[in-house]
């Protein structure tokens, strides 16, 4: 598959097959992609907390917020939960001159998932002190990102922007995700 093509692929999925199992051994080739990623300075402060179990999945799901524009959408239903999560750890001991690390890291991780017909979302609204009880997460590790990941159950659609700009992601009836996209032309200056 071409680099343009995992890129389509690798969208913000928020509902997935949970059933679907991904192994530990998936799990930690993904964040080997990320290790292999470059890193500011070289410094590799990134550390990840790996969970594909239901009783871990459990604790962190009421941990993370899931769609800050489907305002009347408290994230996905039982049965189309994630059914992994990686998530991703900041070492205070290694010192991060610049956060870069975690975006790259990230969507290596992700496009890593699309390969292998897997989707995810990254996520960044957390509720990290619960979640750092939940999971004994140790206070030297700052909790930066939730990356949730399964088989999607969803399509998501990319479109043009609307005339009044609106960059809002929506659902339709069908609950189809549109994400508006703005042109090529409107970005290069």
């Amino acid at each position: 598959m071409e680099l343009k093509d995992l890129i389509l692929k690798n969208r913000s999925y928020r509902r997935f097959y949970e059933d679907h199992e991904i192994s530990l051994t998936i799990l930690r080739e993904l964040v080997d992609l990320a290790r292999l990623s470059p890193s500011g300075g070289n410094l590799q402060p990134l550390k990840y907390k790996l969970a594909n179990d239901a009783g871990m999945n459990q604790k962190i799901f009421p941990c993370i917020g899931w769609a800050g524009y489907l305002t009347n959408w408290p994230g996905p239903d039982e049965g189309e939960r994630p059914s992994a999560y990686i998530i991703m750890l900041e070492d205070s001991g290694i010192k991060m001159e610049v956060r870069n690390d975690q975006g790259i890291a990230a969507q290596s991780i992700l496009l890593g998932a699309a390969e292998k017909g897997l989707g995810g979302c990254i996520i960044g609204s957390i509720k990290k002190e619960r979640l750092r009880e939940a999971l004994e997460i140790p206070l030297h590790l700052e909790i930066l990102l939730v990356i949730s990941l399964g088989k999607p159950k969803e399509i998501v659609v990319l479109e043009s922007l609307p005339p009044d700009g609106n960059i809002k992601y929506w659902r339709d009836e069908t609950m189809i995700h549109h994400v508006p996209k703005r042109s090529l032309e409107d970005i290069i200056i």
